[in-house]
């Protein structure tokens, strides 16, 4: 077993775990950013999921199913938005419904659109194309780890670049954080909460779109009942240990795409039962979140003691 660890196929396996953790991640941090907590994510990466299968299908080319996917993700996030802002709905409850609804309602529309039920085996879907990067293909390990990843692995870290310019190197990005800090503060400048959060929701939904995209175009090509498997929660998590920060979401997201990198190895072997090793990923995310919150509560006592 060790010797699988200490391998770069175990490294390329952390990056690829880690991608629909991050995405999700990124998500979470944007909508917390403005005050909102997209508990959602789940079920937008769930639909996303079967659409990327669907609409890649019918298409027949997996840029023209993201871009549709994307644009139902944000379009989902949109509906999230008007629910919490407009009739003032509970979020956490608003988001639970969505779940809900993607965990039954996936299935419903895999079967009257292709008739299979649980794996959509039937649906000639299009994955999205892995990338080999001349020269560094050549270098021992390092190579073997970065070249011929899913291209998506790739815009998963592009990503965090880009939402942490727009958050803090952009006007609308200040606003987002402005409306996130204080939103009557932001209001008194003549900044519309409403629509931040509008905005911050949408790109929200968007990003955790391309995670469930990635499950069933880049990580896997097909769609699974509830594939996504309780990594919406686990971006969730991430952004929080990682201070809804771009950044402190991808370090994270990294820890977490170890312990299921770590948990798809230990099932080749026989050193714990199986149902142990599957809970793995789960376990690490309780543990870290765990971890966090006493170390925020210990730092929160001591500033409070001076």
């Amino acid at each position: 077993m060790w010797s699988s660890i200490l391998s770069p196929d175990f490294f390329s396996a952390i990056l690829r775990a880690a991608t629909p953790i991050l995405f999700a991640a990124l998500a979470s941090s944007i909508a917390s950013k403005a005050g909102i907590t997209n508990m959602a994510l789940e079920g937008i990466m769930l639909f996303s999921a079967l659409f990327g299968v669907i609409f890649s299908s019918l298409t027949q080319s997996a840029w023209l199913g993201m871009l549709i996917t994307m644009v139902l993700g944000g379009l989902i996030g949109l509906a999230l938005a008007f629910f919490v802002l407009n009739l003032k709905t509970d979020e956490i409850l608003a988001a639970i419904a969505i779940n809900l609804t993607a965990t039954g309602g996936t299935v419903l529309l895999m079967v009257a659109f292709s008739g299979d039920r649980g794996v959509s085996s039937s649906i000639r879907s299009v994955s999205a194309p892995s990338v080999v990067i001349p020269l560094v293909d050549q270098i021992p390990f390092i190579g073997q780890i970065l070249s011929g990843q899913n291209v998506m692995v790739w815009m998963s870290l592009l990503a965090v670049v880009i939402l942490h310019l727009f958050l803090y190197k952009t006007p609308m990005g200040l606003a987002i954080r402005a409306v996130g800090e204080n939103k009557n503060a932001a209001e008194s400048v003549g900044i519309s909460s409403r629509k931040v959060q509008y905005i911050a929701l949408i790109i929200s939904g968007a990003l955790a779109a391309l995670g469930g995209f990635y499950l069933s175009g880049g990580y896997m090509n097909m769609f699974t009942k509830d594939m996504t498997s309780g990594r919406g929660y686990i971006g969730l998590a991430a952004a929080s240990m990682g201070g809804n920060t771009p950044v402190g979401g991808f370090l994270v997201s990294l820890l977490f795409g170890m312990a299921q990198a770590l948990a798809n190895i230990m099932q080749l072997t026989s050193v714990m039962p199986y149902e142990i090793i599957l809970m793995i990923p789960y376990l690490t995310t309780l543990v870290g979140l765990g971890v966090y919150y006493y170390a925020q509560k210990r730092k929160k006592e001591r500033l409070s003691g001076k």
